[in-house]
C-alpha cells in the first residue's frame, strides 16, 4: 500500500464543493478542509505506487477549482495506538 498526502490550493468559488469532489475520487481515503496556506489536504491510499499518478495528475488536479498542489509520499506511519501496542506487556 502506498500513501500520499496532497496539499491543495483552491479557487475561492470552489471552497464549498471541492471537499466532496475530492472525497469521491477513487484512491482518496480522506479529504480535509484546513487553515493556513493550503485549503485542503487529501490522503491518498493506493495498492501500487504507480497508481499515484493516476489519482493525482489524472483526476485530482483536473477538478474544477484546484489551482495548485504539493504531493508528499509517505515512507512510514506512526500513531499513538501503534506505539502503545508495541510497548504494552500483557494487557
Amino acid at each position: 500500500m502506498t500513501t500520499a498526502v496532497v496539499l491543495i490550493e483552491a479557487e475561492r468559488d470552489a471552497m464549498g464543493t471541492l471537499g466532496g469532489a475530492l472525497a469521491d475520487l477513487d484512491g482518496v481515503s480522506e479529504a480535509w478542509s484546513v487553515t493556513g496556506e493550503w485549503d485542503f489536504v487529501a490522503i491518498i491510499r493506493v495498492p501500487r505506487h504507480e497508481q499515484l499518478a493516476d489519482v493525482v495528475t489524472g483526476q485530482l488536479v483536473t477538478l474544477p477549482g484546484v489551482t495548485r498542489t504539493q504531493t508528499m509520499v509517505a515512507f512510514e506511519v506512526f500513531s499513538r495506538h501503534d506505539l502503545e501496542a508495541m510497548f504494552s506487556i500483557g494487557g
